[in-house]
């Protein structure tokens, strides 16, 4: 075994000037946004309201407790009752100073290894947790799905882990030497430059029916914050509503890369169709 030629990010850049909460009101029901804290208390005269929706955010500058429950007041100066976020996922991907020799990946769910690739094999006791990441150096397909070699006697199999393999040449149609690579089979990125790879992570892309498109995309608008909100269902079950959502880059229509603050798994699909990171 060789060292990556990789190293974390600096780990402050997880953090964001934002404060964000989950509205306290049950998912089947509107969320109302108030004047002042008294109206919010009382839930007389709300200004607007957050349609209902299991996935609804809110970024808040001050925030008070009233009988038990949490009252915060956003920017605009509208107070809601939410449960400021306690903290988001600090998982990062790697910044490389060269290209690795051999693939590597991510573990995404805790298990132990094997010391053939085969269900049957004994354990070789390695255990392995969710985020840990391992090189790869070799790749077996048996009993119906492959199975990785991460050390001598210690093999792991695909539901376990996310593989990335770097390659430096530019897709057909990248003519600046310069892109980002989403690959939504490992639900992973990785960014070149230069005929380098220099960064890559796990991601949540779009799952069934929403899935992220393939193809071959530019960035059309980078913004710093985005507030997103919508549904795709027909009776707006899924509807959201995510106040400054932090570094979207939109690539295909409402389709962007971006952190996700209320996501604390990655390396499955699970977005409506954009590409989300930690």
């Amino acid at each position: 075994p060789q060292p990556l030629p990789a190293a974390q990010p600096d780990p402050t850049l997880n953090d964001v000037s934002i404060r964000y909460a989950r509205l306290s009101i049950p998912n089947e029901e509107p969320a109302g946004l108030y004047g002042s804290l008294e109206q919010a208390v009382e839930g007389q005269s709300p200004i607007r309201t957050i349609p209902p929706g299991a996935l609804r955010f809110v970024a808040y500058t001050d925030w008070t407790d009233v009988n038990g429950g949490h009252y915060l007041q956003l920017k605009s100066g509208e107070w809601v009752r939410a449960s400021p976020l306690a903290g988001y996922s600090q998982f990062q991907g790697l910044l490389f100073e060269e290209n690795p020799k051999i693939s590597f990946g991510w573990i995404v769910e805790d298990t132990i290894t094997r010391s053939l690739p085969s269900y049957q094999a004994a354990e070789s006791g390695v255990a392995l947790t969710r985020e840990q990441l391992v090189q790869i150096y070799d790749v077996q397909e048996a009993e119906n799905t492959k199975w990785y070699m991460v050390g001598i006697n210690q093999w792991v199999e695909r539901r376990y882990i996310r593989q990335v393999v770097a390659n430096p040449t530019p897709p057909a149609g990248v003519d600046n030497n310069r892109w980002i690579e989403v690959n939504l089979y490992e639900q992973t990125v990785t960014v070149y430059e230069n005929g380098h790879l220099v960064f890559a992570t796990l991601i949540a892309s779009g799952e069934d029916p929403f899935f992220t498109k393939p193809g071959l995309f530019k960035i059309y608008e980078k913004k710093p914050y985005e507030t997103m909100t919508g549904a795709f269902e027909a009776d707006r079950s899924d509807y959201y509503y995510l106040e400054d959502v932090p570094w979207t880059m939109y690539f295909d229509e409402a389709r962007a890369l971006h952190g996700a603050y209320w996501r604390a798994w990655f390396g499955y699909t699970q977005s409506h169709g954009c590409v989300n990171m930690s």
